[in-house]
C-alpha cells in the first residue's frame, strides 16, 4: 500500500507525529506546572493538529489519487466557508452552485494528469462562464461586487490550492543527484508525495516559526492595521528557519539540490506571509475573527490554509520551471 512512498517520506511523516507527541507532552507538563493558566486553546490546537496530520498522512499512505480527492474536499470546505462570510444576493446562489461544481472538475483534470485543462479551466473557462450565468439571471444591481467576490473565492480555494494536489502527478526531470531516491523502483516511482509533503511541512513550519520569532524578537510591525502580530523580526526569523529546514528536507524528499532547496525555502517563507496577510485583510474587511469553527483552536479551514493558498501555486511553478 505504501510502495508509492519513499523511505524518506515515511520518516518525515513519522517525524511529524513525533513532534505532535512532544507537543502533547509539553502541553500536559504546562498544565501541571501552571494549573491556574488557561491552556484550553493550546490543547484544542494540538488535538486538531493530530486530526489534520492523520488525515493528510492517511490519504498519502492510501494512494496519490486518494490524496488528490482529499484536497478536493478541503477546497469544498474552504469555499463553503468563504461563501458563508461574503455578502451575497439571493440570485448569487445559482452562480455559487457552478462554483462548487467546478471543484470536482478541477481535481478530475489533476487525477487525469491533464495539465492543459488543469491550468486554464478555472482562470479562463470558469472566469467566462460565471459572470455570463449571473448576467442571464438578470440581476444587475451589485453585479461587479458579486462576481468579483465569487471569482476571488474560487481562484483562491480551488485553483490555487489545487496546485498542491498536482504535485502528486507532476512529471519532473531527472534529479541532479547521481541516485535520486525514487530511481529504485523498489522504493518509489514518483517524487510527487515528497514534493507535496515538503510544501506542507515548510508552509506550516514557516507559520509557526514566524509566530515564535515574532514573540521573541519582533518589534517593528509589518502591517499593524491588518495583522498586528506580524513583525519584521518574526518574518526574517521564520524565513531563515524555513530555508534551513528546506535545506535539510528537500534534497532527501525530492530531486532538489541545495541551491534549489534554499530558493524553495525563500519562496515559501515570503508567499506564506503574503497569504496570511491577505486572508487577515479579508476577515478584517468582513468584521470576523475567524473564517469558521470547523477546526477547534484554529478557527475554520480557511484560517488553516491561508498561507498554503499562496505558497502552493508559486512553489508548483518554481518546481515546474526548474524540473517540469
Amino acid at each position: 500500500m505504501t510502495d508509492h512512498l519513499t523511505i524518506e517520506v515515511r520518516y518525515v511523516l513519522l517525524g511529524v507525529f513525533a513532534a505532535l507527541v512532544v507537543a502533547s507532552a509539553t502541553s500536559i507538563g504546562l498544565m501541571k506546572a501552571k494549573p491556574a493558566n488557561d491552556w484550553r486553546e493550546l490543547r484544542a490546537r494540538i488535538r486538531t493538529w493530530w486530526v489534520i496530520a492523520g488525515l493528510v498522512a492517511g490519504s498519502l499512505l492510501l494512494s496519490p489519487t486518494t490524496a488528490i480527492w482529499f484536497f478536493a474536499f478541503v477546497s469544498f470546505l474552504s469555499l463553503k466557508e468563504f461563501f458563508s462570510l461574503i455578502p451575497s444576493r439571493r440570485a448569487d446562489r445559482r452562480v455559487m452552485f457552478w462554483a462548487y461544481a467546478a471543484i470536482p472538475m478541477q481535481y478530475y483534470w489533476i487525477a487525469s494528469n491533464w495539465y492543459g485543462m488543469f491550468i486554464i479551466f478555472i482562470p479562463i473557462y470558469l472566469f467566462l462562464f460565471l459572470p455570463t450565468r449571473m448576467i442571464l439571471i438578470g440581476e444587475t444591481k451589485g453585479f461587479l461586487q458579486a462576481i468579483a467576490t465569487v471569482q476571488w473565492g474560487v481562484i483562491g480555494t480551488t485553483f490555487f490550492l489545487s496546485h498542491a494536489a498536482y504535485l502528486l502527478v507532476m512529471n519532473v526531470a531527472e534529479s541532479p543527484r547521481v541516485e535520486p531516491a525514487w530511481a529504485n523502483d523498489a522504493v518509489a516511482s514518483s517524487p510527487g508525495p515528497g514534493l507535496l509533503l515538503l510544501l506542507l511541512v515548510l508552509t506550516q513550519s514557516n507559520d509557526v516559526a514566524q509566530f515564535l520569532w515574532g514573540k521573541t524578537l519582533g518589534k517593528r510591525k509589518i502591517a499593524p492595521l491588518v495583522s498586528p502580530g506580524k513583525t519584521w523580526g518574526g518574518f526574517l526569523g521564520g524565513l531563515a528557519t524555513t530555508v534551513l529546514l528546506s535545506l535539510l528536507l528537500a534534497p532527501r524528499l525530492t530531486m532538489m539540490d541545495a541551491p534549489h532547496a534554499a530558493i524553495a525555502g525563500v519562496i515559501i517563507g515570503i508567499t506564506g506571509l503574503l497569504g496570511d496577510l491577505n486572508i487577515s485583510a479579508l476577515k478584517r474587511d468582513l468584521g470576523v475573527k475567524d473564517a469558521g469553527a470547523t477546526l477547534p483552536g484554529h478557527g475554520g479551514v480557511l484560517d488553516r490554509i491561508d498561507s498554503l493558498i499562496f505558497t502552493a501555486p508559486v512553489f508548483f511553478h518554481f518546481v515546474w520551471y526548474c524540473y517540469g
